[in-house]
C-alpha cells in the first residue's frame, strides 16, 4: 500500500509517541527496523503517520524501547486498529478542510475537553444560526454550499454530549462572546438561552469571565484541551489566523494547563455564570 499523502491528525500522532519512545530508548530507527523485520524507510514512514502499523509491530517495538506503561501501549493500538470511512467525519472528506475532520476526530476520542473563548462560544454549543452567521462572515465570502457543509459538520460534533461515554466538558466563554451579536438580536439571544440549557447537563460546566476581572488571563486565543484516555496523548488545539494547529509537546501541554486552570479560578462560578449570561440574555 503507497505511503499517505496525508494522514490525519490522530495517524499522525501515533508515529509521533512512537518515534518518541524510539528516541527516549536512544534507538535509531535503523536499529527498530531490524528488530521488526522491515526496512528503515518503512520506520520513518511509519514516524511520520504515512503507513500505517499493526499492533503486533506497536507491542514488540514498545518492549524494544523499554515501554512499560500498558495503558500507553493498549492507546497507540486502538488508534491503529482505526480505519478511515468508519466515523461520521469521514462523509465530509473531499468536502471540508482536514481540519474540520481532524477537530472532529479529536474531540470524540477524548475523555475530558476544557475550551477557553474569547470571542465566540465553543463549536459544540452552538445553534445551528449561530454558526451560519458566523460562516457566512467569513473573509473572502464562502460559497453558500460551502457553508452549509460547515454547520451540518459543526451540528453533528455536538452528538459527542449526548452519548453514554460522554467526556466531561468545561468551557470557560468570556464576557465578549456573551455579548457579541452574532447573526443580530434573535440569534444571539436564541444563543445565550441554548447555552443556558445545555449548562444543565452532567458533566458539563460553564464559567464565564466577566470584564470586571481584574486579573488578567490571555484570551487572545480559542484554545482547546484535549484529554487522552493515556496522558501521553493529550493534545491542545489552538485557532489562529492561519488555521488550527495541534500541540502535544510536553512543554506546550504544560504551558495550556497552567493557562487554563488560571482562567477557571478567575472565572465566575458555575452557578454565577448562569445568573450573569440569564442578565445579558434579557438585556437583548
Amino acid at each position: 500500500m503507497p505511503p499517505r499523502d496525508n494522514p490525519t491528525a490522530r495517524q499522525a500522532r501515533l508515529g509521533a509517541e512512537l518515534r518518541k519512545l524510539r528516541e527516549h530508548a536512544g534507538k535509531t530507527a535503523r536499529e527498530a527496523a531490524g528488530r521488526v523485520s522491515t526496512d528503515q524507510a518503512k520506520i520513518s514512514h511509519i514516524e511520520a503517520g504515512r503507513v500505517g502499523v499493526s499492533e503486533d509491530r506497536i507491542r514488540r517495538l514498545a518492549t524494544f524501547y523499554a515501554c512499560d506503561d500498558d495503558a500507553f501501549v493498549d492507546a497507540l493500538c486502538a488508534i491503529a486498529r482505526e480505519r478511515r470511512g468508519q466515523n461520521w467525519w469521514d462523509r465530509y472528506r473531499g468536502i471540508l478542510a482536514p481540519g474540520f475532520l481532524d477537530i472532529a476526530e479529536l474531540e470524540h476520542h477524548a475523555t475530558r475537553l476544557c475550551c477557553l473563548q474569547p470571542v465566540t462560544f465553543p463549536g459544540i454549543l452552538q445553534t445551528e444560526e449561530y454558526a451560519h452567521a458566523l460562516f457566512a462572515g467569513v473573509i473572502p465570502q464562502l460559497p453558500e454550499d460551502e457553508i452549509q457543509a460547515r454547520v451540518e459538520h459543526r451540528m453533528e460534533r455536538r452528538a459527542i454530549l449526548e452519548r453514554d461515554s460522554a467526556p466531561q466538558f468545561e468551557a470557560i466563554v468570556h464576557e465578549a462572546a456573551l455579548r457579541m451579536r452574532v447573526g443580530g438580536r434573535k440569534v444571539a439571544r436564541a444563543q445565550l438561552e441554548y447555552l443556558l440549557s445545555t449548562s444543565e447537563r452532567p458533566g458539563l460546566t460553564l464559567r464565564v469571565i466577566p470584564f470586571t476581572s481584574e486579573d488578567f488571563v490571555e484570551v487572545t486565543q480559542t484554545v482547546m484541551y484535549a484529554s487522552g484516555v493515556a496522558p501521553q496523548l493529550d493534545t491542545v488545539h489552538i485557532d489562529t489566523p492561519f488555521g488550527g494547529r495541534f500541540l502535544d509537546a510536553a512543554a506546550d501541554l504544560d504551558r495550556y494547563r497552567t493557562l487554563l486552570g488560571f482562567a477557571e479560578q478567575t472565572a465566575l462560578s458555575p452557578e454565577e455564570s448562569q445568573s450573569f449570561i440569564h442578565h445579558i440574555a434579557r438585556e437583548l
